[in-house]
């Protein structure tokens, strides 16, 4: 009486056999017919092709190595400028008695820092050649693997650029009608050059200084600057109004972003199978990272307007919500539905912190304002 059930299932069972028999020969097909091409090679040949497959070996282990190693990430990392012992403003003597000893700026130490962590204590991964040439000519951020690293560096180098900016323009000068500072301009230039360039090109000369060369360069003129600052020869700022318009670029940058992640979650959610995802989310993630330094930091070099303003309380709310954020760190990055309970939506909880901290900018703005 079972017989035929038994004989139905046997026969899906046989017809599953033969399909997944079927799909692994076809993968494996190019492989055989390559092997049996390089079996009748003669050594002249041989050689030359084992000697490329094994550069292509090692190349992509050390990529992986290096794509998957974060080096020295620590959330925080704020906490070792002890910016609560500096009550001195950038530029201003330390001793009253000793006019050639001046205080340096917290805000140009943790951006180049910052570089430094980015392009010295980790390999910078964006303009390394098996990141530049994808996955068989697929870019990284359209797979889900291998470009989380580089995205994050990717939020944290957004960061820096745009406070390199904000240094030449207002904070590195007085009232915008000094001269701009030739080490800080120096810094913008160096920032704003490719973030994927290596030293070798396809076009004359055909070579180039890489990325983390010209980001070295830049670092180096931020130090300077600060040598200035401490030498009581350069010129730091820290007005109301500066701190108010850099509040400003800060908030809308992050602006930004939420919008980008918002396009993100309207266009796919495929949950974990969301392959642009991970790479909108380690930016972000990178973002909050240095901003959460570099606004301690301009707690630290702004301390007299903090305090003159009362603006302390909203930014210690800013501060924890930075810091929170930071502790979402999922192992793999879901886009899903928002109402979904199987697959959850890391990028919409990202960008609720994201809009929380904007919203407490926007307040300290408004408190600077008046």
């Amino acid at each position: 009486m079972l017989d035929p059930v038994i004989e139905f299932f046997a026969r899906i069972f046989n017809a599953i056999g033969r399909g997944i028999g079927w799909l692994v020969a076809m993968i494996l097909w190019p492989f055989m017919a390559v092997g049996r091409w390089y079996t009748k090679r003669g050594w002249l040949v041989r050689i030359p092709i084992l000697i490329l497959l094994l550069l292509l070996v090692v190349g992509y282990g050390h990529f992986i190595w290096v794509a998957e190693r974060w080096t020295n990430y620590n959330p925080d990392y704020p906490d070792r400028y002890e910016f609560a012992s500096r009550k001195i403003s950038p530029g201003v003597p330390l001793d009253a008695a000793d006019a050639g000893k001046c205080a340096p700026s917290a805000i140009v130490q943790v951006t180049g820092d910052l570089i430094d962590f980015n392009v010295n204590q980790n390999s910078w991964v964006p303009s390394m050649p098996l990141s530049k040439a994808g996955l068989f000519g697929l870019d990284w951020k359209y797979t889900p693997f291998l470009d989380n690293k580089a995205a994050f560096q990717l939020g944290i180098n957004q960061v820096i650029r745009r406070t390199t900016v904000e240094l030449v323009d207002r904070l590195g000068r007085v009232r915008g009608t000094s001269q701009i500072n030739q080490n800080l301009q120096d810094a913008r230039q160096a920032m704003a050059y490719d973030e994927d360039a290596w030293w070798l090109t396809f076009t004359p000369p055909f070579v180039q200084p890489s990325t983390p060369e010209r980001q070295r360069e830049a670092r180096r003129a931020l130090e300077a600057f600060n040598a200035e600052l401490e030498n009581c020869t350069g010129e730091f700022d820290a007005r109301s109004d500066n701190l108010l318009q850099f509040l400003d670029r800060i908030t809308g940058d992050i602006g930004s972003t939420s919008d980008i992640l918002r396009q993100q979650m309207e266009a796919s959610d495929a949950g974990w199978f969301d392959a642009r995802a991970d790479d909108r989310f380690w930016f972000t993630y990178g973002q909050l990272y240095a901003y959460y330094g570099l606004l301690r930091a301009t707690q630290s070099d702004f301390a007299d307007v903090y305090n003159d303003r009362r603006i302390d309380l909203v930014w210690d709310r800013t501060a924890d919500q930075l810091r929170g954020a930071l502790d979402m760190t999922p192992f793999i990055i879901s886009n899903g539905n928002e109402a979904s309970w199987i697959m959850p939506s890391h990028l919409a909880t990202m960008g609720f912190y994201v809009l929380r901290v904007r919203s407490n900018l926007v307040e300290m703005r408004d408190i600077l304002d008046r």
